[in-house]
C-alpha cells in the first residue's frame, strides 16, 4: 500500500507515539501527534533500551551507533540486599549492549527527528473521542475540533482512555506492589557502568547510571496494600522510602540516603488487550499490552510496535489488512514479554529457604541467565 500523502492522526507524544508517527512519516504519510500535555519536560526517570529497541531507534535515524545521550551498560549485579554481598554478575546480552536513559532525553530525540522530518506535534491536545466511519476515522478534540485521517494510532498508555473503544471497561488488578522512583546527582564513575539489582524479602532495588555517570536512576519496588494510587507523578517522602528499605546496605543504601524527592505508584495489571484495532483505529504501546516493569520491556515494545504498524501499512493493500496484519504479529510476542516480566515479579521477592534456594542457584548459573532472555533481546523488528 502506497501511504504517499495519507493523513494519520496518533494519540500520545510518548515514546511509542512519536516512533510510530516517525515511521509512518518516513514512508511518505501526513502524521499529526496529539499529546495532551501543554508541553515537553523533564518529567520522568530513567529507562532501559535494549537491543531489540535500539534496531528501530537505529532504522529510524534517530540514534547512530554511538547512541546520543545513552548510557552504555555493561550488564547488571544481583547483590544481596542486606551489605549489598554481591551475588552474581549478568553480562550484557549477546544480542547487543542495553543502553540507558533519561526518559526526557529520549523523548526529546524522537521529538527532533519527527519534526525534522515534517510530523505535526500538537501539544496541549485532549483527545475525548475517536469515531470510525467507512472510508476514514474521526478524531475529536476537547474543543470540539475535529480530524479526519486514514487511521488514528492510540499510543496513550497504559491508562488509555481511547482502549475502552475497543474493549469495553475493564477493572485493573492491583497487584500489592508499590514503586518508588527517584534520580539523584552522581559523581562515582566506573569504567564498566552496570545495573544493579539488590533483592530482599518482598522488596528489591534497581539502579543504573544516567546522562554519562552524572545520574542515578532509583527504582524500589515493595509489596503493599496501604496505597493504591496509580499515577506515577504522586509525591512520596524520601524519609518513608528510606524507612520501608532500612535495612538494605551496601551501595543501595548509600546511594538511598542521598534521595531529596521520591514519587511513589500502585502497580496494577491490566490485561493484553483482547481487540487491538477496527480497521481505522489501532492500539500501540502499553495501551495495547501494559506490562510490569520487571523485564524493563515496555519502551522497547513499543518501539518494536511502532515499526511493525509502519510495515504493514507499507507491505498490505488497505487500512484493514495493514491493522489486522500489525495485531497479528505483535500479540504473540507482546504476550511472551508481558508474561515474563510478571514472573520476575513474583522471582524478585522470594521469602525464606525459596529466596536462599534462588540465591544458591544464581551463584552458580548467575553468568549464564541472559541466555535464558536471549529471545527476548535478539529480536529485531526491522528484518
Amino acid at each position: 500500500m502506497n501511504i504517499d500523502g495519507l493523513k494519520f492522526s496518533v494519540i500520545g507524544g510518548g515514546i511509542g507515539g512519536l516512533a510510530a508517527a516517525l515511521a509512518l512519516r518516513q514512508r511518505g504519510a501526513q502524521v499529526t501527534v496529539l499529546e495532551q500535555a501543554p508541553a515537553l519536560t523533564e518529567v520522568g526517570a530513567g529507562l532501559q533500551i535494549s537491543a531489540n529497541g535500539m534496531a528501530v531507534l537505529r532504522a529510524l535515524g534517530v540514534v547512530g551507533n554511538v547512541p546520543e545521550n545513552g548510557q552504555l551498560s555493561h550488564g547488571t549485579i544481583l547483590r544481596h540486599y542486606r551489605k549489598g554481598r554481591l551475588i552474581s554478575r549478568i553480562p550484557a546480552p549477546a544480542a547487543g549492549p542495553t543502553y540507558y536513559y533519561h526518559r526526557a532525553d529520549l523523548l526529546n530525540l524522537l521529538h527532533r527527528a519527527s519534526v525534522k522530518a515534517g510530523v505535526d506535534v500538537r501539544l496541549g491536545a485532549r483527545v475525548s473521542n475517536v469515531v470510525k466511519h467507512p472510508s476514514e476515522s474521526e478524531v475529536v478534540l476537547d474543543n470540539g475540533e475535529r480530524l479526519r485521517s486514514e487511521c488514528v494510532i492510540a499510543a496513550d498508555g497504559g491508562r488509555s482512555t481511547i482502549r475502552p473503544i475497543l474493549n469495553g471497561i475493564e477493572d485493573p488488578q492491583f497487584t500489592h506492589q508499590i514503586a518508588w522512583r527517584a534520580t539523584i546527582p552522581w559523581s562515582q564513575r566506573e569504567e564498566m557502568p552496570r545495573a544493579s539489582l539488590t533483592m530482599g524479602p518482598g522488596r528489591h532495588v534497581v539502579t543504573y547510571p544516567l546522562r554519562d555517570q552524572r545520574m542515578m536512576n532509583v527504582v524500589a519496588i515493595e509489596e503493599r496494600s496501604d496505597w493504591q494510587e496509580e499515577g506515577w507523578r504522586l509525591q512520596g517522602e524520601p524519609d518513608d522510602l528510606r524507612a520501608r528499605f532500612a535495612d538494605f546496605g551496601g551501595p543501595v543504601g548509600d546511594i538511598l540516603a542521598e534521595v531529596t524527592e521520591a514519587h511513589l505508584w500502585a502497580l496494577f495489571l491490566r490485561p493484553i488487550a483482547k481487540s487491538w484495532q477496527n480497521g481505522r483505529l489501532a492500539l500501540l504501546g502499553d495501551a495495547a499490552h501494559p506490562t510490569l516493569p520487571f523485564m524493563a520491556q515496555g519502551a522497547c515494545l513499543a518501539l518494536e510496535d511502532a515499526w511493525i504498524l509502519a510495515r504493514s501499512f507499507e507491505s498490505q493493500s488497505g487500512a484493514t489488512q495493514a491493522l489486522a496484519a500489525y495485531e497479528n504479529q505483535r500479540q504473540p510476542r507482546a504476550r511472551q514479554v508481558v508474561a515474563a516480566a510478571g514472573a520476575n515479579a513474583r522471582n524478585f521477592h522470594l521469602r525464606g529457604p525459596m529466596r536462599l534456594a534462588a540465591q544458591m542457584a544464581l551463584m552458580a548459573i548467575g553468568a549464564q541467565l541472559a541466555k535464558k532472555y536471549e529471545w527476548i533481546y535478539s529480536y529485531d523488528a526491522t528484518t
